[in-house]
Order: C-alpha cells, then sequence, then structure tokens
C-alpha cells in the first residue's frame, strides 16, 4: 500500500490523524438538516465534513457514490464544495433533495403556517370522503393493525391537505419528509403506541426544528461565493458515467458507506409492531419502491449470498473508479460480519477496479464500534457489523 502524500489537504499523517478522531468521535448526529430523516447506516457529519475538508479542496466536485441519508453531500456544499450524489433508493434521494433545498420566504411562511393551523386540526374522527384515495393498501401495508391504524388516518389526512395549504412542490416535500422523520419515530421499531394527539404535537414541533436546521445551512451557504446545487442521481453507481456531470467532469474526491457484507439493513421498510414490515416511507415520500431487499443489500438476507454481493461491489466500484480523476482518494466507511474473510476479498474487489489502499507508515486502519445498530448478519457467531472500519484509497 502506497506511504506517499496525497496532492490535497495536508501531509497524509495529519490528515489521518484528523480522520481518526472523526471517526472516534461519538457526539449525537445533529445540526443543519442532519436530523431530516434517520437513514439506516448513516455515518457522523463530523467523519463526513472532515474526510472532505481533509482529502479535497473548496470547489472540487465531491462524490458519494452510494449516499443514503446524503450526509456527506450537505457536508460537502456547506464547506464549498460541489458534490453530485448516487443512490439505489429513490428514498434516499428524496431526503436528500429535501435536505439540501434552499426554501423562499414564501415557501418558509406557508409551512410555517401548515404546522401551526392544518396540523392542529387532523383529527381521527374526521373522514374526508376523498380518504380513499390517499391511502393505498399496497403502500401502508400492516399500517391497518389496531397500533398504528390512527397514525396512518392522520397521516392520510395530513398528505390530503398539501396542495391546498403549500405552494410549491419544494414547500410539499418538505412537509411530506416532516411526516416522515415523525412517522419513523412513531412507528419504527417503537413498543409503546403512540396517539393521535403526540403525533399531531411532535409533527409542529418537528416541523419548527427542520425550520431552523434548514435556515443554519443556508446561513452557511451564502458564506460560499457561488453555491451549486448538489446533483442527485437516481441510478446504481455502476451507471455514473452515464450522467451529469461526468460526462464533461471527473470529480476530485469521493466518500462514501456501501452496503455492508453479510449485514442485513432495512433501508427500504419500517418495522411496525414487532417484525412486521411496511413500505409507509414510500408512501409518504411519494416515492416508487418496488425492491426488495436484496437489491438495496446488493444480497440476500435469507441466504448466505456474499459471491452475489462480492460480484455487485465490483461493478459498483468499476463505475466509481470511471468518473474520478486519476489520483483521486476514495474514502469509505465499512462493516464486515466476517471481516477475516470479507475483508480481503473487498480489498481485492477495490484493486481490481483500479484503487490502491493508502496509509502513512506504520498506521494501522481506523476502526470504531458503533452501539445502537439495528443490524442483522447472515451469519452465525459474534455480529462483528457494530465494529466499522475506514479505508481509504487513491485511485490509480
Amino acid at each position: 500500500m502506497a506511504t506517499a502524500t496525497f496532492e490535497v489537504g495536508t501531509t497524509t499523517d495529519a490528515a489521518f490523524e484528523e480522520l481518526r478522531r472523526a471517526a472516534l468521535d461519538v457526539t449525537p448526529v445533529s445540526g443543519l438538516t442532519h436530523r431530516f430523516y434517520r437513514y439506516p447506516a448513516r455515518f457522523s457529519p463530523t467523519f463526513a465534513a472532515t474526510a472532505i475538508a481533509q482529502f479535497s479542496r473548496p470547489g472540487d466536485l465531491i462524490l458519494d457514490p452510494q449516499m443514503g441519508g446524503a450526509t456527506a453531500i450537505v457536508e460537502a456544499i456547506r464547506l464549498g464544495r460541489r458534490a453530485v450524489g448516487c443512490d439505489l433508493n429513490s428514498l434516499a434521494v428524496f431526503v436528500a433533495r429535501v435536505k439540501t433545498s434552499v426554501l423562499s420566504p414564501a415557501e418558509r411562511a406557508a409551512i410555517q403556517r401548515w404546522g401551526e393551523e392544518v396540523v392542529p386540526s387532523l383529527l381521527y374522527s374526521h373522514t374526508p370522503e376523498d380518504l380513499e384515495r390517499v391511502i393505498c393498501l399496497r403502500r401502508t401495508k400492516n399500517l391497518t393493525l389496531p397500533f398504528a391504524r390512527p397514525l396512518e388516518k392522520v397521516m392520510a389526512l395530513a398528505l390530503l391537505t398539501l396542495d391546498d395549504t403549500l405552494p410549491t412542490a419544494t414547500a410539499r416535500d418538505f412537509a411530506r419528509c416532516a411526516l416522515l422523520n415523525v412517522g419513523q419515530w412513531a412507528l419504527n421499531g417503537r413498543r409503546r403506541r403512540t396517539s393521535a394527539r403526540e403525533f399531531r404535537q411532535k409533527l409542529s414541533a418537528t416541523l419548527e426544528e427542520m425550520l431552523d436546521g434548514l435556515r443554519e445551512l443556508e446561513g452557511q451557504l451564502t458564506a460560499h461565493d457561488r453555491y451549486a446545487k448538489p446533483t442527485l442521481i437516481h441510478d446504481s453507481a455502476e451507471n455514473l458515467s452515464k450522467h451529469e456531470p461526468f460526462c464533461t467532469e471527473k470529480a476530485a474526491c469521493a466518500v462514501s458507506s456501501p452496503p455492508y457484507p453479510g449485514i442485513h439493513m432495512l433501508y427500504h421498510r419500517w418495522q411496525v409492531d414487532g417484525r412486521r414490515e411496511s413500505p409507509a416511507p414510500y408512501w409518504l415520500a411519494d416515492c416508487q419502491d418496488g425492491q426488495g431487499a436484496a437489491f438495496y443489500n446488493f444480497a440476500d438476507r435469507r441466504t448466505r449470498a456474499i459471491d452475489a454481493y462480492f460480484e455487485m461491489s465490483l461493478r459498483t466500484l468499476k463505475g466509481i473508479r470511471s468518473v474520478l480523476r486519476d489520483g483521486a482518494p476514495f474514502i469509505q466507511m465499512i462493516a464486515f460480519s466476517d471481516p477475516v474473510k470479507h475483508l480481503p476479498r473487498y480489498l481485492e474487489n477495490m484493486r481490481d477496479a483500479g484503487f490502491e489502499e493508502f496509509l502513512p507508515a506504520h498506521t494501522r486502519r481506523i476502526q470504531r464500534r458503533v452501539p445502537g445498530r439495528r443490524w442483522h448478519a447472515t451469519l452465525k457467531g459474534q455480529l462483528n457489523g457494530a465494529r466499522e472500519i475506514v479505508l481509504v484509497h487513491r485511485a490509480v
């Protein structure tokens, strides 16, 4: 592995030390728009910001090829970089769009009125004639359970009001994201039933918090001479070269957290009333789903399809390499259900795709223990998925 210095940022030793501190930081996620939605396996803003600051320059094009909750995208634009985010999951693209969209004063005022006047009026006893138009049984599966039925109705009532009360698609998406946020809080993995009254109160409060977070981000964006709205791509990373801006420009740095081999995460469902899965996030966000867990995890959780994971991983890594400049750094945070077997295979994939691992002399890879993650390893034995590894490579 290489031991020379990158041509950007500080020396390699100093950059790695900063990256190590950031990876080990246990500060809860907060600030800006990072709390708009709790996307599975999101890495911390501190880590994303440090990786971008240490391995790129202002104005550089930053890529997150598997952006998930868009943490790296938000931090990139905050730091004065241009950003491209890509993800297979339409929900990830929706969340990223809301987290990086600036609101006009009129849009902000309309959202505040919706939270203050409309949300408190969403009563379970109210049943308008067109309610069934909003509730689609396929998209609200398992929300008809007694545990969730009152909230399904309140969320449907909220969706019915959007077109009449919010003036633009940007404002309506912001409200949908707030419903997504509070719906996740109220339903996903929750043991205690949430009342309709609690939901309304939480929704009004969350709207205010989200508006404050976006205002904070907008304030930081105005500090840059020119703000470029990020490019968001809904596709597999293996197809990146087919999308703008990569037809004419290559990225200077990539920061990402790919799917973890042998570790199952629910990127596309909530677990309601125990382990009953619901596609309700796509209903609230008005996104298309239509894919199973294997699509987002690169392998089926019911089998030990590790070979399938690594085949897809290699195609994806080659797609990423095709849109990076020669010498561009690629920083990843990843975990393995069986590190002894899977890490060497992943590193082999990186080499085959055109990357070289990059560490200072006498330096070990950065690792961190992550508490509180709902991960399910497909292999028996100790769950290693709660230990993440930071990999730093460069395109060769």
